[in-house]
């Protein structure tokens, strides 16, 4: 991607998953968010679009512009999400996690297609509690330009030992 006049990038990772979700790639596509996202100090976006298909626009960073990149799929996001500074993600369990698990700042755009929606309800209660922001497609623009990362609150590490103590205790082991 761009910008490879010697500055460090600021890269804003997109991800939907293995999912079809064209309302967010269009979001994040737009003029005005890309405009924001430059704005607030981000040098690069990299769109994993997976089964959508709009095609988000291309961009090299000419000019001091945000470089755009995208692609369908890869073998294992984690290195995007690892060299992100800003993740904007669907609502699957697994992106969410993985991204809070390195503590990368997250907005999570819940697509509003799926029906019997659990994923919101996910994401809303994460972001009531402060992990990450949350919006929908059509307010990703007002939640990116009123964002305040610094009032996140880092996700905790599961612990797995009282729920090992209780299967140790249901089979009847000892919890040495």
């Amino acid at each position: 991607m761009g910008n490879d006049d010697g500055q460090s990038k600021n890269v804003v990772f997109v991800t939907v998953g293995t999912t079809c979700f064209d309302a967010l790639v269009r979001a994040v596509d737009a003029p005005e968010i890309k405009q924001e996202l430059l704005n607030r100090g981000y040098t690069d976006l990299l769109i994993q679009m997976g089964r959508g298909s709009y095609v988000p626009t291309k961009c090299g960073g000419e000019d001091g512009g945000l470089a755009v990149d995208y692609f369908t799929f890869s073998s294992s996001i984690a290195q995007h999400l690892k060299s992100a500074s800003l993740v904007i993600s669907h609502a699957g369990s697994g992106s969410i996690f993985e991204t809070l698990r390195l503590g990368k700042p997250l907005i999570v755009v819940v697509n509003e297609d799926l029906m019997d929606n659990h994923q919101s309800e996910l994401a809303e209660e994460l972001a009531e509690r402060k992990h990450l922001l949350c919006a929908r497609p059509q307010m990703l623009h007002q939640t990116i330009s009123t964002m305040n990362l610094e009032f996140l609150i880092p996700y905790p590490p599961g612990d797995a030992t009282p729920v090992a103590k209780l299967i140790n205790k249901h089979l009847g082991f000892s919890n040495d």
